[in-house]
């Protein structure tokens, strides 16, 4: 795995008020849709992984696999973009590029590691979208970094797999398909407003994937794998809906 030179902190393991309420509010809609006894714990989970599931394909339907989000024009962006993660930013990971090496595993060809300096070399571009939080915020910002298409391609990852894993610095790990992936808008953002992305909002660099909610943004990469089998994400094993376009 990566060598890293900070701390590795423990994935939260409690529901945090978000989650709750979100929960909160689906069960109660059981209850009056279904007439779900909610102390039949089992059937309840079943119907809300059923409705999730349904949810998950019918975004999957809809979704322009290149069709373009909104752009914005350079006076919207916002400077101090807000930081967001389950810790203060005084405790975001703080990763050595000269340590640093992004893991490639799964359904990829050249599974060799890149360094910092070998991500950064390949041909980047610039966006300015919005980042939509389910939390209920946003926020516009301008973001540099190569396409995740073309990096994919580059390591003969199998572009017919159905999903594109990742694993985080701070425990966060989370999954996207493959056509989100090959979303001409989805980068490995390693600028921030035209400068090196700072540790608060990433560094070495985070996915940035403007047609999904900012929970499916990981931030302090450090693995990348390609799979058929269905992996799962940090909040999406926690009630999160996984498909989670914005």
């Amino acid at each position: 795995m990566s060598r890293l030179v900070f701390e590795r902190k423990p994935v939260v393991t409690v529901i945090e008020r978000r989650l709750f309420l979100r929960q909160t509010l689906s069960l109660g809609a059981l209850t009056l849709l279904t007439g779900c006894d909610i102390s039949d714990n089992d059937s309840v989970q079943n119907v809300l992984k059923a409705m999730s599931w349904w949810n998950d394909r019918a975004q999957a339907f809809l979704f322009g696999h290149q069709t373009p989000v909104p752009t914005y024009a350079e006076n919207d962006v916002v400077k101090d973009f807000r930081y967001n993660a389950f810790f203060p930013a005084a405790d975001a990971p703080k990763l050595s590029a000269a340590d640093y090496r992004l893991e490639l595993s799964g359904l990829i060809a050249n599974k060799r590691p890149w360094t910092v300096d070998q991500i950064y070399a390949l041909p980047q571009e610039s966006q300015i979208t919005r980042h939509v939080c389910v939390e209920g915020w946003s926020m516009i910002g301008k973001w540099s970094g190569p396409r995740l298409s073309d990096f994919l391609q580059r390591v003969g990852a199998d572009l017919s797999a159905k999903y594109v894993g990742f694993q985080c610095a701070d425990g966060y790990y989370g999954s996207i398909d493959m056509p989100s992936a090959l979303h001409p808008q989805t980068i490995m953002a390693v600028k921030f407003a035209d400068e090196i992305l700072p540790a608060k909002y990433g560094y070495p660099f985070k996915v940035r994937i403007p047609t999904k909610l900012g929970f499916k943004n990981p931030k302090w990469v450090t693995a990348i794998f390609v799979t058929n089998r269905y992996p799962g994400g940090f909040w999406e094993d926690r009630g999160y809906n996984w498909f989670s376009g914005s």
